[in-house]
């Protein structure tokens, strides 16, 4: 497994683009360990080490960069195997996730691969929702935000996110993404919901921001949503 740890750092330190290092190093403040290596040569790396032996690079993976760890859970992602098979992989990487970037794009490569497991993966996001660390938490309501605001899920999802505290600004801001999402798909739903909110200020206020910024909302919809705003007290 060295010589895979070795190989992938050859292949990132090839990659890397110091002025792409640059600018995501802006967008990520606290990370001094970014290589800047683009996205879709990471998921063009993860698809590589999921067809492969990805238990044993997993068990052994390295987390000296940035990108190192956002490769562990891409390959995570696009593995061909049931939760069952993922889950103790998936507890190990979800503690290490330390910024929005790593979190964000492992969930979108986490789509669940089998129908049996979509619901695995849902309680899962939700026992994430209800942890206490601010990058756990993102992850679960970016997993729900990009798989489960659907019909079949949306009346459980909707008070999962307004039952959200944490002062973390990555976790309010996820949710009110989440919640921007819901309602261009469920507005009646979601307008119930906020009307009813029990979402802090900042995190509720940048919900309707955040709606108000949806081409998919209607000029009526967002006045009405933007008389919606909480003010200072």
């Amino acid at each position: 497994m060295q010589n895979t740890n070795e190989w992938l750092k050859e292949q990132l330190k090839q990659y890397s683009e110091k002025e792409y290092q640059k600018f995501s190093s802006a967008l990520l403040p606290g990370a001094d360990n970014v290589l800047g290596v683009r996205l879709p040569r990471l998921r063009k790396l993860a698809k590589e080490l999921a067809k492969g032996d990805w238990e044993s690079y997993l068990s052994q993976a390295l987390d000296d960069s940035m990108e190192e760890t956002l490769l562990q859970g891409m390959t995570l992602g696009y593995v061909k195997a049931s939760f069952a098979e993922k889950k103790p992989y998936l507890d190990c990487f979800v503690g290490k996730i330390e910024n929005w970037s790593v979190c964000d794009s492992t969930c979108s490569s986490m789509k669940p691969v089998y129908a049996e497991d979509v619901e695995k993966f849902f309680a899962y996001a939700c026992q994430c929702v209800k942890d206490d660390r601010e990058f756990v938490i993102r992850f679960g309501v970016v997993m729900i935000l990009d798989y489960y605001i659907t019909e079949s899920y949306i009346h459980e999802v909707l008070p999962l996110l307004d039952e959200v505290v944490h002062d973390g600004y990555y976790v309010k801001m996820a949710v009110a993404w989440a919640i921007s999402i819901c309602y261009v798909k469920f507005p009646e739903e979601t307008m119930i919901l906020l009307q009813n909110s029990k979402m802090d200020d900042f995190t509720y206020n940048k919900a309707l921001q955040k709606i108000t910024e949806s081409h998919q909302v209607s000029k009526e919809d967002k006045a009405v949503i933007r008389s919606m705003k909480r003010r200072s007290r």
